[in-house]
Protein backbone atom coordinates (compact mmCIF):
# COMPACT_ATOMS: atom_id res chain seq x y z
CA UNK A 1 0.00 0.00 0.00
CA UNK A 2 1.75 3.00 -1.63
CA UNK A 3 -0.08 6.19 0.33
CA UNK A 4 0.42 9.92 -0.48
CA UNK A 5 1.13 12.38 2.99
CA UNK A 6 -0.62 16.03 2.36
CA UNK A 7 -4.46 15.34 2.19
CA UNK A 8 -4.60 11.98 2.59
CA UNK A 9 -2.87 10.96 5.52
CA UNK A 10 -2.96 14.44 6.43
CA UNK A 11 -6.10 16.25 6.89
CA UNK A 12 -4.86 20.04 4.51
CA UNK A 13 -6.20 21.18 1.58
CA UNK A 14 -3.34 20.76 -1.16
CA UNK A 15 -5.20 23.12 -3.43
CA UNK A 16 -5.55 26.00 -1.02
CA UNK A 17 -2.95 26.21 1.61
CA UNK A 18 -0.34 27.87 -0.03
CA UNK A 19 -1.44 30.54 -1.67
CA UNK A 20 -3.61 31.36 1.83
CA UNK A 21 -0.08 31.07 3.43
CA UNK A 22 1.40 33.27 0.65
CA UNK A 23 -1.25 35.89 1.28
CA UNK A 24 -0.94 35.90 4.74
CA UNK A 25 2.72 36.61 4.57
CA UNK A 26 2.10 39.00 1.97
CA UNK A 27 0.28 40.79 4.27
CA UNK A 28 2.65 40.87 7.06
CA UNK A 29 4.91 42.11 5.21
CA UNK A 30 3.07 44.96 4.13
CA UNK A 31 3.66 44.17 0.71
CA UNK A 32 1.35 43.13 -2.16
CA UNK A 33 1.34 39.22 -3.79
CA UNK A 34 2.63 40.55 -6.96
CA UNK A 35 5.47 42.51 -5.30
CA UNK A 36 6.12 39.24 -3.43
CA UNK A 37 5.92 37.09 -5.99
CA UNK A 38 8.64 39.67 -8.09
CA UNK A 39 10.97 39.24 -5.31
CA UNK A 40 11.22 35.72 -4.57
CA UNK A 41 11.51 35.27 -8.91
CA UNK A 42 14.62 37.61 -8.27
CA UNK A 43 15.90 35.97 -5.37
CA UNK A 44 16.06 32.99 -7.43
CA UNK A 45 15.54 30.56 -4.63
CA UNK A 46 16.59 27.14 -4.67
CA UNK A 47 14.38 24.34 -5.05
CA UNK A 48 13.59 22.33 -2.00
CA UNK A 49 10.83 20.30 -3.20
CA UNK A 50 13.50 18.10 -5.05
CA UNK A 51 16.68 18.85 -3.37
CA UNK A 52 17.85 18.34 -0.11
CA UNK A 53 20.48 20.52 2.00
CA UNK A 54 19.38 23.96 1.00
CA UNK A 55 16.57 24.60 3.11
CA UNK A 56 18.29 27.17 5.34
CA UNK A 57 19.99 29.38 2.07
CA UNK A 58 15.71 28.94 0.74
CA UNK A 59 14.52 30.25 4.14
CA UNK A 60 17.76 33.30 4.54
CA UNK A 61 16.75 34.02 1.13
CA UNK A 62 13.06 34.21 1.55
CA UNK A 63 13.24 36.30 4.52
CA UNK A 64 15.71 38.62 2.82
CA UNK A 65 13.65 38.96 0.11
CA UNK A 66 10.64 39.90 2.07
CA UNK A 67 12.25 42.12 4.61
CA UNK A 68 12.13 40.21 7.43
CA UNK A 69 13.72 40.40 10.79
CA UNK A 70 15.09 37.02 12.16
CA UNK A 71 12.10 36.83 14.55
CA UNK A 72 9.52 37.17 12.09
CA UNK A 73 11.73 34.71 9.65
CA UNK A 74 11.48 31.77 12.48
CA UNK A 75 7.84 32.61 12.88
CA UNK A 76 7.37 32.43 9.00
CA UNK A 77 9.08 29.10 8.74
CA UNK A 78 7.31 27.59 11.69
CA UNK A 79 3.78 28.73 9.98
CA UNK A 80 4.35 27.49 6.78
CA UNK A 81 5.04 23.82 8.83
CA UNK A 82 2.19 24.04 10.44
CA UNK A 83 0.52 24.59 7.70
CA UNK A 84 1.57 22.21 5.38
CA UNK A 85 1.13 19.30 7.70
CA UNK A 86 -2.41 20.14 8.71
CA UNK A 87 -3.62 17.72 11.56
CA UNK A 88 -2.89 13.77 10.73
CA UNK A 89 -6.13 11.87 9.65
CA UNK A 90 -5.76 9.39 12.71
CA UNK A 91 -8.65 6.92 11.04
CA UNK A 92 -6.47 6.28 8.23
CA UNK A 93 -3.22 6.24 10.03
CA UNK A 94 -4.62 3.68 12.31
CA UNK A 95 -6.23 1.52 9.85
CA UNK A 96 -2.76 2.00 7.87
CA UNK A 97 -0.91 0.78 11.28
CA UNK A 98 -3.56 -2.12 11.19
CA UNK A 99 -2.61 -3.55 8.00
CA UNK A 100 0.42 -4.83 9.22
CA UNK A 101 1.00 -8.18 8.23
CA UNK A 102 -1.24 -8.43 5.84
CA UNK A 103 0.44 -5.71 3.45
CA UNK A 104 3.87 -3.40 3.28
CA UNK A 105 2.77 0.05 3.65
CA UNK A 106 5.02 2.84 2.43
CA UNK A 107 4.62 6.63 1.47
CA UNK A 108 5.54 8.60 -2.05
CA UNK A 109 4.71 11.95 -1.53
CA UNK A 110 5.91 15.54 -3.21
CA UNK A 111 7.62 17.25 -0.39
CA UNK A 112 9.75 20.29 0.46
CA UNK A 113 12.84 19.49 2.25
CA UNK A 114 12.37 19.36 6.43
CA UNK A 115 8.97 17.36 5.66
CA UNK A 116 10.77 13.79 7.10
CA UNK A 117 11.88 15.65 10.48
CA UNK A 118 8.35 17.96 10.67
CA UNK A 119 6.27 15.15 9.88
CA UNK A 120 8.07 12.13 12.05
CA UNK A 121 7.65 15.05 14.94
CA UNK A 122 3.86 15.34 14.45
CA UNK A 123 3.13 12.05 13.78
CA UNK A 124 5.69 9.33 13.46
CA UNK A 125 5.15 7.89 9.99
CA UNK A 126 8.18 6.06 10.20
CA UNK A 127 6.64 3.56 13.11
CA UNK A 128 4.50 2.68 10.10
CA UNK A 129 5.93 3.13 6.77
CA UNK A 130 8.66 2.31 5.18
CA UNK A 131 10.00 3.49 3.25
CA UNK A 132 9.06 6.99 3.21
CA UNK A 133 9.62 8.45 -0.38
CA UNK A 134 10.17 12.07 -0.51
CA UNK A 135 9.92 13.96 -3.65
CA UNK A 136 13.42 16.20 -1.84
CA UNK A 137 15.51 13.52 -1.37
CA UNK A 138 14.52 11.00 -4.38
CA UNK A 139 14.81 14.32 -6.99
CA UNK A 140 11.53 13.57 -8.50
CA UNK A 141 7.91 14.85 -8.07
CA UNK A 142 4.52 12.96 -8.70
CA UNK A 143 3.31 12.60 -11.60
CA UNK A 144 6.46 12.06 -13.24
CA UNK A 145 6.67 8.23 -13.84
CA UNK A 146 10.54 7.73 -12.41
CA UNK A 147 9.04 8.87 -8.73
CA UNK A 148 6.80 5.45 -8.92
CA UNK A 149 9.40 3.69 -10.74
CA UNK A 150 11.68 4.85 -7.49
CA UNK A 151 9.32 3.93 -4.47
CA UNK A 152 8.70 0.20 -6.14
CA UNK A 153 12.50 -0.22 -6.25
CA UNK A 154 12.47 0.47 -2.76
CA UNK A 155 9.75 -1.41 -2.24
CA UNK A 156 10.96 -4.44 -3.92
CA UNK A 157 7.69 -4.68 -5.60
CA UNK A 158 6.40 -4.94 -9.45
CA UNK A 159 3.68 -2.66 -10.40
CA UNK A 160 0.49 -5.06 -10.21
CA UNK A 161 1.47 -5.76 -6.60
CA UNK A 162 1.26 -2.28 -5.68
CA UNK A 163 -2.15 0.36 -4.48
CA UNK A 164 -1.66 3.71 -4.59
CA UNK A 165 -3.97 6.39 -2.84
CA UNK A 166 -3.40 9.94 -3.60
CA UNK A 167 -6.10 12.58 -3.27
CA UNK A 168 -5.22 14.76 -7.07
CA UNK A 169 -6.35 12.65 -9.84
CA UNK A 170 -2.92 13.35 -12.25
CA UNK A 171 -1.21 11.50 -9.45
CA UNK A 172 -3.21 8.93 -9.48
CA UNK A 173 -3.24 9.07 -13.75
CA UNK A 174 0.82 9.53 -13.36
CA UNK A 175 0.70 5.75 -11.35
CA UNK A 176 -1.99 3.98 -13.51
CA UNK A 177 0.59 4.82 -16.41
CA UNK A 178 3.20 2.34 -14.89
CA UNK A 179 1.00 -0.09 -13.86
CA UNK A 180 0.15 0.75 -10.31
CA UNK A 181 -3.76 0.06 -9.85
CA UNK A 182 -5.16 3.13 -7.37
CA UNK A 183 -7.73 5.58 -5.72
CA UNK A 184 -8.35 9.23 -5.83
CA UNK A 185 -9.29 9.81 -1.95
CA UNK A 186 -12.00 11.55 -0.95
CA UNK A 187 -13.44 9.97 2.15
CA UNK A 188 -11.98 7.32 4.26
CA UNK A 189 -14.23 4.78 4.09
CA UNK A 190 -14.31 5.01 0.47
CA UNK A 191 -10.35 4.54 0.94
CA UNK A 192 -10.64 1.45 3.20
CA UNK A 193 -13.09 -0.28 0.86
CA UNK A 194 -10.93 -0.30 -1.91
CA UNK A 195 -7.75 -0.94 0.37
CA UNK A 196 -9.90 -4.07 1.12
CA UNK A 197 -11.04 -4.91 -2.41
CA UNK A 198 -7.36 -4.90 -4.00
CA UNK A 199 -5.96 -7.40 -1.16
CA UNK A 200 -9.35 -9.69 -1.08
CA UNK A 201 -8.09 -10.25 -5.20
CA UNK A 202 -11.23 -8.17 -6.31
CA UNK A 203 -11.99 -6.12 -9.37
CA UNK A 204 -9.34 -3.91 -10.36
CA UNK A 205 -10.03 -0.36 -8.46
CA UNK A 206 -11.35 2.74 -10.58
CA UNK A 207 -8.99 5.64 -10.06
CA UNK A 208 -12.16 8.22 -9.63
Amino acid sequence: MLFDIGGVLEVVDDDTWQEQWWQRWSDRAGISRAEVDARVEDADLPRIDVTTGQAEEFWSGLGSALELDPEQRGTMRADFWDAYCGTGNTELIEYARSLRGRARTAILSNSADGAREEEERRFGLSEIFDPICYSHEQGVNKPDPHAYLLALDRLGAAPEDAFFIDDHAEAIAGAAAVGIRGILHRHNAETITAIETFLAGGAPVAAG
